[in-house]
């Protein structure tokens, strides 16, 4: 059963099971105790600590591991606006935050503190210059997502980091879904991640801190963690993590342009296959795995039921909200369709069969529900171009790549892209140039499986 919910959380990556078997033989003692079996556990967490914190871009001594992302947030947010109280007590967030995030600004306000929530685009991103404009001499703290759980869109973190370091205010960044492939912007001061978005095991989270950042730990004291996190370290989950994470990181380049491939599929595919449908976020500056379109008179948890019964798990909206049934945080700050909305994020490994089994499915599963509810008929729109194409020319000499590539450019709309996949060295030269001849843009060069992808887009 294709499993098409990697957002809210991605199987089990093997690394990570090999990772927590060897650690529970190993690092079952007390970190704290000075015996044998504690310095064995003691060298696990360090060793796992250095591993997270070269991927973070952060210092060991300034990376902290917690029960969750969410304890992260909450521990980061309180411990930051503590720590700068004397400065003000204004909080500002982006309206599309996880809503652990939202939760704490909520907490801060009924407290006496005060929050901005900055508005977003129909794509769901902040505007660098709107987020500057609320910055004041109060505030204590800036919040920013480095991509939306629900829709995937890339926030502009280092034009926001830049504006924050202008105004003096520490930014926390939640890059939960974005850490497992790759590393964030420069420029944050406090960030926060959870290892079960990217394939590690539930229950432990991030919180990086950097120094020189006032931060006032809330709560009662322990010498856990620096302070941070009370409790004993669950060290065999909180290997497992950074060893995952280590090795999704590893996997990310060639893993994202497949995927990127897949999505931008469906993305294409599901307004022409089913009627009066909104494909919804950033369709460029986005995850490479996650696609969320909404779909007109339909309920969204009857339709996830019809998906689950064709085999397909997805989710509906943010994966803190779907429960609830009440219409995303998210799209209503973006103003899109909010009914019968369906989040698509995939595993890495996701096969074309299983993606293309999913668009098969979709479009009855639709039918199905709108029948149900007595919605009127609705007419097929006629194909749309793709937005963007991948061409497979792998094993394949000069000039067929750059001839295959011709072939399609015309099949994309203007600003569209056509990705070539090629082992042929020549392409590294001939590309380049047939975009130079033809007056078209190359994007640039991406590591694939085998050879590169080279990346062009229509300007004409």
């Amino acid at each position: 059963m294709p499993y098409f919910d990697a957002a809210s959380a991605a199987p089990l990556h093997p690394v990570a099971r090999q990772a927590l078997l060897a650690a529970l033989d190993e690092g079952w003692a007390d970190p704290a105790r000075l015996h044998r079996e504690g310095r064995r556990a003691r060298l696990l967490l360090d060793a796992a600590r250095e591993a997270a914190a070269e991927a973070v871009g952060c210092r060991p001594d300034e990376l902290t591991f917690t029960s969750s992302g969410t304890r992260a947030v909450h521990s980061g947010i309180s411990g930051a606006l503590a720590g700068r109280r004397r400065v003000g007590r204004h909080l500002v967030v982006s309206a599309v935050e996880h809503s652990s995030v939202l939760h704490s600004a909520a907490t801060h306000e009924s407290g006496g503190g005060s929050v901005t929530e900055v508005p977003v685009d129909v794509t769901g991103a902040v505007r660098a210059q709107a987020y500057a404009s609320v910055l004041r001499e109060d505030t204590a703290l800036a919040c920013l997502q480095s991509a939306n759980h629900e829709v995937g869109t890339e926030q502009p973190v280092a034009e926001v980091a830049e504006a924050c370091r202008a105004a003096g205010v520490p930014l926390l960044v939640d890059a939960a879904q974005s850490l497992g492939w790759g590393p964030v912007p420069a420029g944050w001061s406090l960030l926060t991640a959870s290892a079960h978005k990217w394939g590690g095991p539930a229950g432990v989270g991030l919180l990086a801190v950097r120094k020189g950042v006032r931060f006032a730990v809330q709560g009662p004291a322990d010498e856990r963690e620096s302070g941070r996190a009370a409790g004993f370290e669950d060290i065999p989950a909180i290997v497992a993590a950074a060893a995952s994470l280590r090795a999704v990181r590893a996997e990310a380049a060639a893993e994202s342009v497949r995927l990127r491939a897949l999505v931008d599929r469906i993305r294409a595919r599901v307004p022409a296959l089913v009627p009066d449908v909104e494909v919804v976020g950033d369709p460029v500056r986005r995850l490479p795995h996650l696609v969320t379109f909404s779909c007109l008179y339909v309920d969204g948890e009857t339709l996830l039921h019809e998906l689950d019964r064709s085999g397909f798990s997805v989710s509906s909206g943010s994966s803190c909200t779907s429960s609830t049934l009440t219409p995303s945080h998210v799209l209503r700050a973006m103003g899109v369709l909010s009914e019968g909305n369906v989040r698509v994020s995939l595993p890495a490994g996701t096969s074309e069969e299983d993606v293309d089994r999913f668009l098969e499915a979709l479009p009855p599963a639709v039918a199905s529900v709108r029948e149900k509810l007595g919605a009127p008929a609705a007419t097929v729109p006629s194909p749309v171009p793709a937005a963007s194409l991948v061409v497979d020319a792998l094993g394949r000499r000069c000039p067929i790549p750059v001839i295959e590539l011709a072939k399609v450019i015309g099949e994309v709309p203007v600003g569209g892209t056509v990705t070539v996949l090629s082992d042929d060295e020549a392409a590294r030269l001939d590309i380049p140039a047939w975009c130079a001849m033809r007056e078209q843009e190359y994007v640039g060069e991406e590591p694939a499986d085998r050879g590169s992808a080279y990346v062009v887009r229509r300007l004409s």
